[in-house]
Formats: structure tokens, C-alpha cells, sequence
């Protein structure tokens, strides 16, 4: 056996899943393939397989990282806004990531590690937008956290994907964030002072 063949990884699942984000953010997640990230690794074509089983399992574990790394990024911003930036930045962070996360034919849906990161997640969003309909405007609570997510996700995805070059220009794409989301929601309950 040559040394190029020579298992050198301390952790292989790691090493595959980093080459999978590689792929991914360079060719999309259709380009990815077992055996090409077997090659990649120095390994056997079947040894992906140990970890994985096959690629919707490599992409269902890219899934789950990427929805456990949201989860902590929303858990540490503020108001509605810096949700948004939040989400935005982990958007832009890691795009691999997000391309997998939001594209459930990609993955086993049943998977528990998965599920419970994507749970985690789904609470953290929930707790950003609580209370953001406000009952002084008749509001629905999930309908206006259907709308929050909508914005930041829709405007990670056009920025991601270069639509808002033009309109955005040489602004921050964070401010520009968070100018639109005072447009949608001026009374962002997390930010408005209480009365005395």
C-alpha cells in the first residue's frame, strides 16, 4: 500500500462532511457524490458509506450541522432586527450549509439528529418574533413570524444569489436589512421602550 492510500484522518465523518461544504458551495449540492469525496479524502469508495450510508445521509448530517450553527446564531441576537442580520450572516457565513437546510428532498426528514436541530431552531425563530403581531393590530402571531422569516430568509437568498447587487450598491447589506425590516415592522416589540 502507498502512503497517498494511508488513512490520515483523525476524524473521517468531519473530513467528509468539510469536503461535502466545499462541493456544495462551489457546484451545488447536485455535484456532490460519495465516491468523489472518497477520492478527495484518500479513502476507499465505500468508506463514506460507514458514516453516511449514502449521499441524502451525508447531506442530511450537513443539514443538521448547519440548523444546530443557526440555532446558536439566532440565540444570541436581540430584537427582530438583529434576528434578521443574525440570519443573514449566517446565511452569508455558510452558504453550503444553508443551501442544504432549506431543501428538504435533500434529506431524511426522519432523522433524529436532525429533527431536534431543526426543532432547536425552529424554537429559537419563534421566540425572535413572539409578541411582533401585537394585539393592538389584530394580529396573528404565527402569520406575522411567517412574514419575518420570509424577509430574512428571501433577502439572504436574493443576496446570496446576486439578484440584489444593483439595488443594494455599495450599502451594507445589514443595514439595508434592517432599514426593511422598519419598513415591515416599525413596532418591533423587542425595541420599544417600555412606558413609565
Amino acid at each position: 500500500m502507498t502512503s497517498e492510500r494511508v488513512y490520515h484522518h483523525g476524524d473521517l465523518r468531519r473530513a467528509l462532511i468539510a469536503a461535502a461544504l466545499d462541493v456544495i458551495a462551489t457546484e451545488g449540492p447536485g455535484a456532490l457524490s460519495l465516491r468523489d469525496l472518497a477520492r478527495r479524502a484518500g479513502v476507499s469508495h465505500a468508506a463514506p458509506a460507514h458514516h453516511f450510508k449514502d449521499r441524502t445521509g451525508l447531506l442530511t448530517a450537513v443539514a443538521a450541522e448547519g440548523y444546530g450553527m443557526f440555532a446558536d446564531a439566532l440565540a444570541d441576537a436581540g430584537d427582530l432586527r438583529e434576528r434578521g442580520v443574525a440570519y443573514l450572516r449566517f446565511a452569508t457565513g455558510h452558504p453550503a450549509h444553508f443551501q442544504v437546510m432549506f431543501r428538504p428532498e435533500l434529506h431524511h426528514p426522519d432523522d433524529p439528529a436532525l429533527v431536534a436541530a431543526k426543532a432547536r431552531a425552529n424554537e429559537t425563530l419563534r421566540t425572535g418574533v413572539s409578541g411582533l403581531s401585537g394585539t393592538d393590530r389584530g394580529g396573528d402571531d404565527r402569520l406575522a413570524g411567517i412574514a419575518a422569516w420570509s424577509l430574512a430568509h428571501g433577502y439572504a437568498t436574493l443576496l446570496l444569489s446576486g439578484n440584489l447587487d444593483a439595488p443594494v450598491g455599495n450599502r451594507d447589506p445589514e443595514e439595508v436589512f434592517r432599514a426593511l425590516a422598519g419598513l415591515l415592522f416599525p413596532t418591533d416589540p423587542a425595541t420599544t421602550p417600555e412606558s413609565s
